[in-house]
């Protein structure tokens, strides 16, 4: 049965702004709708991407990528992992014209395994990848996550990916490329998975 159709002219908009920012059109967007509404969606999204704008120009992709994909992670989302692990690991190669030591996939996996599994695993990937810096991320995003008061742009995405995560598993939907305006770099995502490949 077709969707109604304020929910489909809401998904076109909302899978063409993904287009313009990203070079695709997000597999999550007619899930958003489905589960807010398409008013409900369009609103959310009015309310929530200035904030995430804010939060990349302000703290970098690396740190507000790796921040998005610690969430996922905890809300067991491999969409929304595999979208912000990608974009990490685009401007990781981009940054320091090397791969990041875990892939995407690899990512995904923690999503199975305890906090201090994960905690570790991310935290040896970010010192050999020379981002000793960004190890205390995944403390302070947990402890956002489980309820305490901590920076404001750190809580806005806690929030923020609380609703897409549960989009994202409650559709299963399948992983599709990197959540990021790099996406659009097409010799890097080449370069990226000839390195990975090789």
């Amino acid at each position: 049965m077709a969707a109604p159709l304020g929910q489909r002219i809401a998904t076109w908009v909302l899978e063409h702004v993904g287009s313009f920012l990203w070079g695709f059109e997000p597999r999550l967007m007619s899930y958003i709708v489905a589960r807010l509404g398409a008013f409900g969606a369009l609103r959310w999204f009015v309310a929530n991407m200035p904030g995430y704008e804010r939060t990349l120009a302000a703290l970098g992709p690396l740190p507000t990528h790796l921040a998005a994909l610690e969430i996922s992670i905890f809300n067991g989302c491999a969409y929304c992992i595999y979208g912000h692990a990608l974009a990490f690991e685009l401007h990781y190669l981009r940054e320091k014209d090397r791969l990041f030591p875990l892939d995407e996939h690899a990512l995904i996996a923690l999503a199975g395994q305890e906090p201090e599994q994960q905690r570790k695993a991310l935290s040896d990937a970010l010192v050999a990848a020379g981002l000793e810096a960004l190890t205390g991320l995944y403390d302070d995003v947990r402890a956002i996550w489980e309820g305490k008061p901590g920076d404001p742009a750190l809580e806005h995405l806690v929030r923020m990916f609380a609703v897409l995560n549960a989009c994202g598993i409650e559709g299963r939907v399948e992983p599709d490329e990197a959540h990021d305006p790099i996406n659009q770099d097409r010799e890097l995502r080449r370069r990226y998975a000839e390195l990975r490949a090789g």
